[in-house]
């Protein structure tokens, strides 16, 4: 029995061999598997590329890919245009944001306000929204109008429903307890309105700023002289398939650090909640 005992101890211990691996492990363990199939998928493609199998006319190497974005990169055409295309994003969803939240608000906490905010919104949910572009171009010219408008108008459903869905979601009686406990509109909005309905908001955060790049790629390629799309048009029409994919990886990049970002803030502004996943 003293064996035996001595071996669990063993096992069990902190400092042994055979202890399970750490939280640090583990996420890099998921790291690498989660690696695996994107590298699988670039040797098949590199090699499908030099075999003949897969034409230059209908999709580039992957070493003809990097050798492109390296030129684009040396040139400063890459940087410029993401830095335009960065601004379009920031400045449509900025909009798209502060009137997601503000009508999330009004339709939330009234009735009325529901009443008469809600059914055009629904109504215009449903719209598809890229098909609006002919309209914005109508309404307010080939400048930088139609696109930043055509962000904001994609990214506010996102952030409105969201937030609504959060804020209808949130316990009355919390609401009850803050009014016997004196605070006014503004205080029940500050403390326990927003507390209580910021993870569903970060979410419409999330798939709003996704929304936005998408509605970018397609603004872009429409009447533009600069940015990421303005560059997929100029290599669409001399069939140069290497900077098609380097700018549409330049929009997936951008996209997943825009989301990385808000993963941050999420995680700091929800730190107050327990992770369901180790």
């Amino acid at each position: 029995m003293a064996e035996i005992s001595t071996v669990s101890r063993d096992i069990s211990r902190p400092d042994g061999n055979s202890r399970p691996p750490g939280k640090a492990g583990r996420k890099a363990a998921r790291w690498a598997t989660r690696l695996i199939s994107p590298i699988a998928i670039i040797l098949i493609w590199q090699t499908s590329s030099m075999t003949g199998f897969l034409s230059p006319r209908t999709l580039a190497s992957p070493g003809e890919i990097l050798g492109a974005a390296g030129r684009l990169i040396t040139s400063g055409e890459l940087v410029t245009g993401l830095m335009v295309s960065f601004l379009r994003v920031l400045l449509g969803f900025s909009i798209a944001f502060v009137v997601g939240v503000a009508l999330a608000l009004a339709a939330g906490l009234s009735r009325f306000g529901e009443s008469a905010i809600d059914p055009p919104l629904q109504m215009l949910k449903a719209m598809p929204f890229l098909g609006l572009l002919p309209l914005f171009i109508l309404w307010f010219g080939i400048g930088e109008a139609p696109k930043v408008g055509l962000v904001a108008f994609g990214s506010v459903f996102p952030i409105y429903l969201t937030l609504h869905g959060g804020i209808r979601g949130i316990d009355r009686k919390l609401v009850e307890a803050g009014r016997t406990l004196g605070l006014g509109t503004s205080g029940i909005i500050h403390h326990i309105i927003i507390p209580g309905a910021l993870p569903s908001l970060l979410v419409g955060v999330r798939y709003g700023l996704s929304v936005a790049w998408l509605s970018l790629v397609v603004g872009e390629q429409i009447n533009a002289s600069s940015g990421i799309g303005y560059i997929i048009t100029y290599a669409r029409d001399f069939l140069q398939t290497d900077v098609i994919v380097v700018c549409l990886m330049v929009y997936a990049l951008m996209g997943l650090l825009t989301d990385g970002l808000v993963r941050l803030i999420e995680a700091y502004a929800l730190r107050w909640r327990p992770e369901a996943i180790a």
